[in-house]
């Protein structure tokens, strides 16, 4: 399974937002702290917006914040909202897949796959992540005694 760098710099973008909920940050404030393309994050975020995920106001006051809250997104839905489905096969879903002869049995394993993988994804939401990564840089940045 390959995860796109659309779907990356969504959910990295997201846990910016999470991370500072009181103002509107700006896509260049996003971009800048997460080591994302500009121009390239600006097309992420109208597709999160599309999707509900993210709201916008225009103007100096302006920027994004989280469309909901963040323990009611999950990183299988940024996927599908960036990306189109989630689990896809040659652009086919798992379960439109039939194959003949002794292939018969590969599209039950590329469907369990799917199942597997959106376990995870659609279990992990953004404020989860955002707690573990607020915990892992408690971690990393404690001085040893």
């Amino acid at each position: 399974m390959q995860i796109s760098a659309k779907a990356d710099y969504a959910v990295r973008a997201l846990l910016e937002l999470a991370a500072d909920s009181e103002r509107p940050l700006t896509c260049e404030a996003i971009a800048s702290a997460q080591d994302i393309p500009y121009r390239f994050l600006k097309s992420v975020f109208q597709d999160m917006r599309k999707a509900g995920l993210v709201r916008s106001r225009r103007g100096c006051e302006g920027g994004y914040w989280l469309g909901r809250d963040a323990d009611r997104i999950s990183v299988a839905e940024v996927m599908a909202a960036v990306d189109g489905e989630f689990f896809t096969l040659r652009g086919l879903r798992p379960d439109a897949l039939a194959y003949p002869g002794v292939a018969g049995g590969l599209p039950e394993l590329w469907r369990s796959a799917e199942a597997a993988a959106y376990d995870v994804l659609g279990g992990t939401t953004i404020a989860a992540l955002t707690k573990r990564g607020t915990v892992a840089r408690r971690s990393s940045s404690a001085v040893p005694a």
